[in-house]
């Protein structure tokens, strides 16, 4: 698949459902998928079905980027989300969702997956949609999430072979719901360096 603004193609994961629209590209979550590994190693998304999520992936060429895109998901159940994902392989990958909380409000979310994920919320969108970017800077991935002035900063982390294995793209989930629908426009990547990480310069 191709979206114009970007400079490479995207494959997506088996069975996943994604179409290019006029303002950038829409897709549908089955209920019941999600990417997450439980950090109790008891629960959660097993390895053997970690792509149970749909996944819309591409490889962005060697050095520096920054990819963002306004994400508008249906949030009608917990989990639920729309996300812009970073991924090295099964057990090495991160996420950066705009996702409904237990709570019922509409977060910013983060997760980092080395073998085990982790979890970080980072803060509350009072509108249906937001924009979020993931940067690569050398071997380190950084997060940002605008909150209508500014970029803030959600977190800045690395991957075992970033710098060589990455791919990134899209993902849409809805672990606990009957599904989700999410729409991702102005969809951008430039080859450029985040100079201050935590500014989002």
């Amino acid at each position: 698949m191709r979206i114009p603004t970007l400079p490479f193609d995207l494959l997506p994961s088996e069975g996943s459902v994604w179409a290019v629209t006029t303002s950038g590209l829409e897709g549908a979550a089955p209920a019941g998928t999600d990417l997450f590994v439980d950090p109790s190693g008891e629960s959660g998304v097993a390895a053997e079905t970690l792509l149970n999520a749909h996944t819309l992936l591409g490889t962005p060429p060697e050095g520096d980027f920054t990819f963002a895109a306004e994400v508008t998901p249906e949030l009608r159940a917990t989990f639920d989300a729309g996300v812009l994902l970073a991924w090295v392989d099964d057990t090495n990958w991160a996420k950066l969702c705009f996702e409904r909380s237990p709570a019922g409000a509409l977060m910013v979310v983060s997760v980092v997956t080395r073998g085990l994920s982790d979890d970080a919320n980072g803060f509350i969108v009072n509108a249906p949609d937001v924009r979020l970017r993931l940067a690569r800077v050398g071997r380190v991935l950084a997060f940002h999430a605008h909150d209508g002035s500014a970029w803030r900063f959600i977190r800045a982390f690395s991957l075992p072979r970033v710098a060589t294995e990455l791919s990134v793209g899209f993902e849409v989930q809805s672990p606990t719901g009957d599904g989700c629908r999410v729409s991702f426009a102005d969809i951008a990547f430039e080859r450029r360096t985040v100079v201050d990480l935590r500014n989002g310069d």
